[in-house]
């Protein structure tokens, strides 16, 4: 019996995947907890619809993303922080800090998640990632200065 999966089920598959499966084991396990529903022409018209619309969503997603890489990629921020006199700051750059220092620069909020660098301790000219999402990405240049 082809059934369409409701949720993840281990072993079994994936939430909206089409699988064949015993008729006792649909009936009896799957049917009674919900975790599928019959593989009919009207539910699989509602499982298309729901797909379609849930690429629609990652489309926009993705060109949202885009956009932001547009105005946020290959540009160099600037960041005053309090340093001692050889340079060595007195804390280390959080990425909310770099995250409020582009969204302040560029009018564009990024998600301090999804910020990625190495520990800075120390003034200079440091290279930022930013995963804005799986397929686009974004590289900033941050300068690290001495505040006054």
């Amino acid at each position: 019996m082809k059934v369409i999966l409701k949720q993840d089920v281990p072993d079994v598959g994936k939430k909206m995947q089409i699988i064949e499966v015993k008729d006792g084991y649909a009936q009896n396990y799957l049917f009674r907890k919900k975790l599928a529903v019959p593989a009919t022409d009207e539910n699989m018209k509602a499982l298309e619809a729901e797909l379609a619309e849930i690429a629609a969503r990652e489309a926009e997603i993705k060109a949202e993303a885009e956009k932001v890489k547009e105005v946020i990629n290959l540009k160099t921020y600037a960041l005053k922080v309090k340093c001692g006199s050889s340079g060595k700051l007195y804390g280390a750059i959080t990425n909310q800090e770099i995250a409020d220092c582009i969204g302040e620069k560029a009018g564009v909020s990024v998600d301090k998640r999804k910020i990625s660098f190495d520990t800075i301790k120390s003034t200079g000219n440091y290279e930022i990632k930013i995963k804005l999402h799986p397929q686009v990405e974004a590289k900033v240049f941050l300068t690290v200065e001495a505040a006054e």
